[in-house]
């Protein structure tokens, strides 16, 4: 099985707590292997996936419930 990775970038003004519901949320996903912020980069999520099981589009609109303005871009 192949993993892809994705960043999504949120806005840095996020609080801890949304974060966290972001990752718990993402991490429930099917297909999703891990999500996490980064700890320099608060605005910054990985999400490591299985594209067999799970599309980048849907992921993202999971984090949009939180930040509508979220983007994405490829790793």
């Amino acid at each position: 099985m192949d993993f892809a990775d994705i960043l999504i970038h949120v806005h840095p003004t996020l609080s801890a707590e949304q974060r966290a519901k972001i990752e718990e949320a993402l991490s429930g996903s099917k297909g999703v292997v891990s999500a996490h912020f980064s700890p320099a980069h608060p605005h910054v999520l990985t999400v490591a996936y299985d594209p067999e099981a799970a599309h980048a589009g849907q992921l993202l609109q999971i984090v949009r419930e939180w930040d509508q303005v979220a983007t994405m871009a490829g790793l």
